[in-house]
């Protein structure tokens, strides 16, 4: 089932999201909601209070830029109560960004380029470990949503001057985009 997006404004994205065991109803069912969602929206990722749900649950999905990036051919993970224990300052980069929750809107964002994450797949078995290069960007941008954070808390100075009034006209509805969404009222 494709669940609809919510965009900027709505509550649930800025809240910090809970923790989760495998006893939360309907994870399966919610998880291929989340893979379908992501498809139709032709996001590479997507996290729960994007579909309005406050729980530390993400999905990645980038077979679909693995044209470009060969090395993520077949790359389709779950991530269940994921951590970001490390961020390896030594080297950042600086590359443009977009979410489904703020429709239309890009920027560049400064990131670390190497994190340490600890997660849970979909079967609960426990990861912890050093991730690089472009899924380290879209780790960080998608953990942050469960941190109450979107791309644009990221941006300094004037670039965040100028997003304002990019973000009252998607908290106002005042965008289009191909997916269902649910804006804030």
């Amino acid at each position: 089932m494709i669940l609809p997006i919510y965009t900027y404004g709505q509550g649930v994205l800025r809240k910090v999201a809970e923790d989760i065991d495998e006893t939360y109803p309907q994870l399966p069912e919610l998880i291929e909601n989340m893979w379908e969602t992501l498809a139709k929206s032709e996001g590479i990722g997507l996290a729960a209070p994007q579909v309005g749900l406050s729980i530390r649950l993400v999905v990645i999905d980038l077979d679909v830029i693995s044209e470009d990036l060969p090395e993520y051919k077949g790359f389709r993970r779950v991530f269940i109560n994921p951590y970001i224990e490390e961020y390896d300052d030594t080297e950042t980069d600086l590359m443009e960004e977009g979410c489904l929750s703020l429709p239309g809107l890009h920027e560049k964002v400064r990131r670390p380029t190497r994190i340490r994450v600890t997660y849970q797949d979909e079967h609960f078995q426990e990861h912890d470990e050093w991730v690089t290069g472009y899924l380290a960007r879209v780790m960080q941008h998608e953990f942050d949503h469960l941190d109450g954070k979107v791309f644009t808390d990221r941006l300094v100075g004037l670039r965040r001057q100028l997003v304002k009034n990019k973000l009252t006209d998607i908290q106002r509805g005042r965008f289009s985009c191909s997916y269902k969404v649910k804006v804030h009222h």
